[in-house]
């Protein structure tokens, strides 16, 4: 099969020219950070920074090759549904080390340049995948999938709030807090492992376009799997504002108050996805059996 590669004009269009801003951000981000002094402290953020940045350099740059030699049509994938998916997530991904980096990571004592240009490549790799979405999103109805509607970008918020709350797990959990019971940990981790997974499991049966295969229907699967994801989350948010009023009664037990102040938001914040695209699914489901 002969190659295929993009016409002049397609170089000037706005998808291409938005991801090799994206490659060119992310690249700069991590190797900026790759550059910078080691610290014990604060190493998990480190690492997802890290991993942020160059999970997406990685997937973007294949995402833009494929798509000038026009190779996409033989990948086994929803293109539509794996594009939308990629702007949205790295969005909402570097929008968080963007907020990270400076917060946690960068060291507040020193003006040395390279941290203060890393912290500016990653907003502006926000930036671009937030353009991305954009002009993802504003295409025609038939060029979009499902993970451009409302209820797909609610899952994306949902593996969001998942990614983010490793992180912040392991860090509540390397300080040893005292006066949190170690049963709410552990219930909260396993809470918030079971819904990456159906996360994953979701993501992976809309990108390889195996809703047809399930042995329940689609729209039920996704029914059953969101309304665990709220019960669980919910269970997650009342423990995160346990530890918080416990923190306030032993001054902290030994640990940054941020760290569970920031773990409680982002679990607030994915219980609200989980709620609505629980009241999405259930429309869906009262539609169909009215048909």
């Amino acid at each position: 099969m002969p190659v295929i590669v993009l016409e002049a004009k397609d170089f000037t269009s706005p998808l291409f020219l938005v991801r090799t801003w994206e490659v060119l951000s992310t690249c700069t981000a991590f190797s900026l950070l790759a550059s910078l002094d080691h610290s014990a402290e604060n190493w998990i953020f480190r690492i997802f920074c890290m991993f942020s940045w160059c999970f997406f350099f990685t997937i973007t740059l294949l995402i833009h090759i494929l798509s000038i030699i026009q190779f996409h049509s033989l990948i086994p994938v929803s293109w539509k549904n794996l594009t939308m998916t990629v702007a949205v997530l790295g969005a909402l991904m570097t929008f968080s080390t963007s907020v990270i980096f400076p917060w946690m990571v960068m060291d507040r004592d020193s003006a040395l340049s390279r941290p203060v240009a890393a912290a500016v490549a990653s907003c502006l790799t926000f930036l671009a995948y937030t353009s991305e979405s954009v002009v993802l999103r504003t295409q025609a109805h038939e060029q979009r999938g499902y993970m451009a509607t409302m209820p797909g970008i609610l899952k994306i918020v949902q593996l969001w709030g998942g990614c983010l709350i490793i992180p912040l797990v392991v860090a509540v959990v390397s300080k040893v807090p005292n006066g949190v019971p170690q049963w709410q940990l552990w219930v909260s981790a396993v809470s918030y492992g079971v819904c990456i997974l159906m996360s994953v499991v979701t993501l992976v049966v809309i990108l390889g376009d195996f809703a047809g295969r399930c042995l329940l229907p689609f729209d039920r699967f996704l029914a059953g799997f969101t309304l665990i994801g709220v019960l669980l989350y919910m269970l997650a948010t009342v423990i995160c504002f346990t530890k918080i009023l416990q923190l306030n009664e032993s001054k902290h037990g030994g640990m940054k108050p941020q760290l569970v102040i920031m773990e409680t938001v982002v679990s607030s914040i994915t219980l609200l996805a989980y709620t609505v695209d629980l009241a999405f699914s259930i429309k869906l489901l009262c539609d169909r059996s009215r048909m």
